[in-house]
This record gives C-alpha cells, sequence and structure tokens, in this order.
C-alpha cells in the first residue's frame, strides 16, 4: 500500500533515466517522449550544457534567501525582458504561482487606483490557470472547482472567442483584469482567434483593464516564438511563464509592465524558493538556446511535418490543433485510451480535453525521431480502429 496521496492516475511506468528525446523504465525499455513532461523538457533529457550548470552551481550554493542581492536573477529578467516586452520581473516557483501573482498585481492596481471599485477578474471557459484557490477559481472549468466551492467571488466566465459575451460584462465597469491563454492546453490546444484577441486589447485600453497572458504551458519556445503572443501581434501588461523554463527543474515568474510592475512594493508579496542561483542560471541557459532563430524556424518546419506524415497515413480519422511544436492531435478515442495505447507502442503522449492528446516533443529533436514517433502514432490509432 502506497503512503502518497491518490491525486493522481498514474500509468504503470517508471521512468528512471532520459536522454536526448528519450525515456528509459525501470525495466530498460526506451521510450520516445512526445510529452516532454507537458511542455516542461523543452531542450530534452540530459542536454549537456543545462546538467553542466547545475553540476557546477549545486557545488558552489543552493540557498539564499530574496532578503539579499542576486545577480543570476538579474540576468534572466534582462534575458526575458529582451525576449518579450519591457517591464519588470517576479520570480517564483510554479505556473500556478506566477499566475497568483499575476492576479495579485491587478487587484491591486484596482484597489490603489479605483479604491476597490474595480475588482472583478474575467476568464474564460475551459481555460485552466492553476490549482491554487485564487488560480482555480479563475479557472473556468468545472471539474476543477469541483469539491472546492465556493470560489473566489471576483471571478466573471464567458466563452472563449466571444466577443459579445466579453463586452457585455465589461460595461458593468467592475473588471479589472482579463486573463487568458492563447492556446487552452487543458481543453484541446483550442486557440485564440487573432481578431478577437485585437478586439480585447483595444477593450482593455479602453476601460482601463490589465491585460494577463497566461504563456505558462505555451511559452519558451514551443510555438515558433519565444512566447506565443507574438504570433498574435498583440502585447499583454501583465505575463505569466513556468514549465520549461528551466528545462526540468521548478520555477515560474511574471513581467509586469512598469505601470503596474510599480504597485508591488517592500513586503506585499514574496517566496522562499522563487528565483534560487541555480534556477535562474540555468533558466538564463535556456532562453540563450531557444531565442536562436534557427531553432525557432525548425520548430515550426518539424511541426509541419510531423502533422503532414500522420496526416497522410490517418486521413480524417485525426485533426490538428495549436502551433509549432505545440500540437493537439484530435481523434474520435478518449485521450487515455489513445495514451495507452500509444505507451504500449513506446510512445509517450499527454491527455488533453475534447478526445485530444498532446503531442509536445522536444524542441531540439531530430527529423528522424520525428519520423519514429508519427509512425508509432499511426500505429496506435490504427490499432485502436
Amino acid at each position: 500500500m502506497s503512503n502518497l496521496i491518490n491525486n493522481y492516475a498514474r500509468n504503470n511506468i517508471e521512468f528512471i533515466s532520459g536522454n536526448g528525446s528519450y525515456l528509459t523504465s525501470i525495466d530498460g525499455k526506451k521510450y520516445l517522449d512526445f510529452g516532454s513532461g507537458i511542455s516542461v523538457t523543452n531542450l530534452g533529457h540530459n542536454h549537456k550544457d543545462i546538467t553542466d550548470i547545475i553540476i557546477a552551481e549545486s557545488s558552489q550554493l543552493l540557498h539564499v534567501s530574496n532578503l539579499y542581492l542576486s545577480t543570476p536573477q538579474e540576468e534572466l529578467a534582462e534575458s526575458i525582458v529582451k525576449e518579450s516586452f519591457a517591464g519588470k520581473l517576479f520570480f517564483c516557483n510554479s505556473g500556478a504561482e506566477a499566475n497568483e501573482a499575476a492576479i495579485k498585481l491587478a487587484r491591486l492596481y484596482g484597489n490603489k487606483k479605483y479604491n476597490g471599485k474595480k475588482d472583478k477578474v474575467l476568464s474564460f471557459y475551459d481555460s485552466f490557470h492553476g490549482r491554487t484557490y485564487a488560480t482555480l477559481s479563475a479557472t473556468a472549468q468545472e471539474k476543477i472547482q469541483n469539491g472546492f466551492t465556493p470560489i473566489a467571488q471576483y471571478n466573471r466566465f464567458v466563452a472563449f472567442n466571444d466577443i459579445d459575451a466579453v463586452l457585455d460584462i465589461v460595461k458593468n465597469g467592475d473588471i479589472v483584469a482579463i486573463i487568458l491563454e492563447l492556446y487552452q492546453g487543458e481543453s484541446g490546444i483550442l486557440s485564440v482567434e487573432p481578431l478577437f484577441l485585437k478586439q480585447i486589447r483595444e477593450i482593455c485600453d479602453k476601460e482601463d483593464i490589465i491585460l494577463i497572458f497566461d504563456e505558462i504551458q505555451t511559452g519558451m519556445g514551443r510555438t515558433g516564438e519565444v512566447f506565443a503572443y507574438k504570433h498574435f501581434g498583440v502585447e499583454p501588461d501583465i505575463m505569466s511563464m513556468a514549465k520549461a523554463m528551466a528545462n526540468g527543474l521548478p520555477i515560474g515568474a511574471i513581467i509586469a509592465k512598469d505601470f503596474v510592475a510599480d504597485l508591488l512594493t517592500h513586503g506585499m508579496h514574496g517566496t522562499t524558493f522563487g528565483g534560487g542561483s541555480l534556477i535562474t542560471k540555468v533558466a538564463k541557459k535556456v532562453i540563450e538556446i531557444i531565442s536562436d532563430k534557427e531553432l525557432l524556424n525548425d520548430v515550426i518546419i518539424k511541426g509541419e511535418l510531423l502533422k503532414s506524415i500522420i496526416e497522410d497515413k490517418l486521413n480524417d480519422r485525426v485533426t490538428f490543433h495549436g502551433k509549432g511544436l505545440l500540437i493537439g492531435a484530435e481523434t474520435r478515442f478518449a485521450p487515455t485510451t489513445v495514451v495507452s495505447k500509444c505507451l504500449e507502442n513506446g510512445l509517450v503522449v499527454i491527455p488533453a480535453g475534447n478526445n485530444t492528446v498532446r503531442l509536445f516533443p522536444p524542441l531540439n529533436i531530430s527529423k528522424e525521431d520525428i519520423l519514429i514517433g508519427a509512425n508509432l502514432f499511426i500505429k496506435s490509432i490504427n490499432e485502436l480502429d
């Protein structure tokens, strides 16, 4: 009997090592990793540059508190600003904490400027923003909120890509922030419509609403840009990030424009472990690697190659969503069924909503392994049929 709380539906496989795009299980079987830990190990397993930093830094310094100066934090913040927009960074440990900080910062803006009269946060059905109390309250999915109600009462929800519904909510004058994913990862990699996003930005500018982009799953090169918002030409006021920032080590962050970031002063928010020197040095190396234009161009090429191989053999039995190597493959089968069959054939994929599985191989995967993975996926779907 396990002493672990039974909150995960675990597959009956234990991985003990990884190298490049492959994982090895405890019984010695190799699996091609098309999950990347849910878009976390975007540079694959056992990446030499990253491992070297971990080894070197772990022998120097594991922890000091945020009560002291940190050059690695400053350098990482500078790298992120360079690849996104002008603003200030706060480092934490996870995506949920990043979204929590973004929500708190927006609420602070409403309280400071409008004396609390603008205090509601608008998010979208089928979104996923985390599992802390504030972030599950902003996650407009009943299955995430079940058992934990009542949720925070400052949240409002409307349908994704429905601008009329947004306008109807905003006219009340109490919305302080709109938070959205550019691709709704947990619901099948559903994309925001470009016109809708542009209209949201215009509404936020007109009504003095903070626009928050949740780039926790879409960031760090997965769509062929360092951050996915670059595809849409619309810039947020606050952006959250996490997952692939340190290729498997825990870190999250928000970047916020100065007009809102400067409201957060000493003692108002913090974290014990966020932004440690080991992790921020690793994250700086990750940013350096994934911001390479050739790598980012290859992400688009590899994504199209993967889809074309599968489409050629499965025809209308699969529908794709997403961009680059952020791929949702929708079939007529339950995601868990597809995951199990793929594992049986040596391929790791990740379930999502709406009969979709996520195909998230490492960004630096070889084209040969793209071909192998595509054929393993085709084999799995054919066996299910």
